[in-house]
């Protein structure tokens, strides 16, 4: 089985992880293990999450927790009318977001479609700034497994240094959770460059069309399994996108992920995450559910496109004691 990122306790991790072939060795196997996860109890996760998003972030901490969203952003434009220029200027907002201030954090990527990953390639170079690119027939995952892999390794190709893809949603609904399994290590191994690097894989599971907590469980799960480096809730082209329960949800099954195999995951709440305290509720879903380590770009990372916008007004505010207001800064 493809291995996901394990951390430096790479040896045990690879081990332990081994260790849990036999849980994908067949689909009857693998629906056991599925099946076998604990029931979610709704109330108790809701409650929970809710709970979480009372907790109140002041001055220094309000501050610090802004530029680490900030810095956790895949600013992304997945829209049909996006163009080269469109996507530069997007590019050169992420490296610098607000030019007044040059102590803000550059955001973690920029997220586009495959034939735009080339010129986000080139505007990017150098930054420290990542390329991510949506692939396999996004955002619906409607294509033959080929051309699924053909997106992923044009993307790579170009440049991009992430891969977010899709999950076969009918095939996980219909309970062929092999099927998807095989798919996610296919294109884990498309995401591979002839100099044996690889773009990191973000499987996207479309919560919103799952129907059960029970389902974003399994699924969370078998991502894992099959090699993701990130688990991420959405599109953000459905009705239901990032909230703080399904969220909370896939950062205990990384927490319990890492404690069975040793190898790290990371989460991206992705869609209808718009405002500063939207944002900040999230941060302290992290902290709470899976700790500092996973309070970095590295573990965790917002998909959003307004997001970046409120967050500068608001960091702004804290540095003038001024609302400056939307005028003051670009729009995307």
């Amino acid at each position: 089985m493809t291995m996901p990122t394990v951390p430096s306790n790479g040896n045990e991790a690879a081990e332990r992880l081994a260790s849990m072939a036999d849980v994908t060795a067949s689909d009857g196997a693998l629906r056991r293990f599925l099946h076998g996860l604990p029931g979610v109890d709704t109330v108790g996760l809701e409650a929970r999450a809710a709970m979480l998003g009372t907790r109140s972030i002041k001055t220094t901490a309000k501050a610090y927790a802004i530029d680490l969203a900030i810095s956790m952003i895949d600013l992304t434009t997945l829209e049909g009318a996006d163009t080269p220029g469109k996507v530069r200027a997007l590019c050169a907002k992420g490296v610098n977001p607000d030019p007044t201030d040059r102590t803000t954090p550059k955001v973690a990527a920029i997220c586009v479609y495959p034939d735009m990953a080339a010129t986000a390639a080139e505007a990017l170079k150098g930054s420290g700034v990542n390329v991510a690119s949506v692939a396999t027939a996004f955002p619906a995952g409607r294509a033959a497994l080929p051309v699924k892999l053909a997106d992923t390794r044009d993307a790579v190709a170009a440049g991009a240094d992430e891969i977010d893809m899709v999950i076969d949603r009918g095939a996980f609904l219909s309970g062929h959770y092999l099927s998807v399994f095989e798919e996610i290590k296919a294109v884990k191994e498309a995401c591979r460059r002839e100099d044996g690097s690889a773009a990191r894989l973000k499987v996207i599971f479309e919560t919103g069309e799952l129907s059960t907590y029970d389902n974003i469980r399994r699924a969370s799960w078998l991502g894992m399994l099959a090699g993701a480096d990130f688990i991420k809730t959405s599109t953000g082209k459905v009705a239901v996108n990032a909230t703080p329960a399904n969220t909370l949800l896939m950062l205990e099954a990384v927490r319990d992920f890492r404690a069975t195999t040793g190898v790290q995951v990371g989460v991206k709440p992705a869609g209808g995450i718009r405002t500063t305290k939207d944002a900040l509720k999230f941060l302290v879903l992290v902290n709470e559910t899976v700790g500092e380590e996973w309070l970095t770009n590295t573990w965790f990372r917002f998909g959003a496109s307004s997001l970046l916008n409120d967050l500068l007004m608001q960091r702004q505010k804290l540095s003038t004691g001024r609302y400056s207001g939307p005028d003051y800064v670009t729009v995307d």
